[in-house]
């Protein structure tokens, strides 16, 4: 009973800590990438944490191994929160297909749909900048003189992710009411020869 209270007074100690650095570094800090700003916020606070957990006395039913534990299962619901909150809020087409909804009034005809993501989405969540600024961060691409190529890191992320798009992602996925293959391998009918390509 004592040690289950001690893991959770950590866990909520470790949470507040994980809140007021996210808190803080969204309000004053400059962020590249929020994903990775997120990371960032979750590892301090989990630091400070271990830290708390490892030299307090408070802290002293639980075994070394215990409070090891604790600090690994901390890093994963980090991870997890970064991924699950900030990243989907601020990447989601979905939560942007609610958002604009109720923009809207609550209701948009179908068919203006792709005319939405083309007109609006693009421009209002400057898409093509913050995906462009994510990938130079990540170092997936580099841009010269005005051509975005794939730098060796990114030619390795596409070979897994093609991978595991045409092997491992549903063959009957549901589109519309329809069961389709079609996002298994989404380039299928794209055009031979784009007049977009680098010189």
């Amino acid at each position: 009973m004592r040690k289950g209270f001690q893991f959770l007074a950590g866990t909520a100690l470790w949470f507040l800590a994980t809140v007021a650095f996210y808190v803080l570094s969204v309000r004053n800090l400059k962020v590249d990438v929020v994903f990775y700003s997120a990371l960032g916020d979750t590892a301090l606070a989990t630091m400070v944490a271990a830290v708390i957990l490892f030299w307090s006395g408070f802290f002293k039913s639980l075994t070394k191994f215990e409070k090891f534990l604790s600090v690994l299962l901390w890093l994963t619901l980090g991870y997890s929160l970064a991924i699950s909150l900030p990243t989907v809020i601020d990447r989601s087409l979905s939560i942007y297909i609610l958002e604009k909804l109720e923009q809207r009034g609550g209701g948009i005809r179908q068919d203006a749909f792709a005319r939405v993501f083309t007109e609006e989405y693009l421009r209002e969540h400057h898409l093509v900048e913050v995906r462009l600024t994510e990938q130079l961060e990540s170092g997936t691409i580099n841009l010269k003189a005005g051509c975005v190529k794939l730098t060796p890191k990114g030619a390795s992320v596409v070979r897994f992710s093609r991978f595991f798009r045409q092997n491992l992602l549903p063959r009957q996925r549901l589109l519309m009411g329809a069961y389709s293959d079609e996002l298994v391998d989404p380039f299928r009918e794209s055009t031979d020869s784009p007049d977009y390509r680098c010189q």
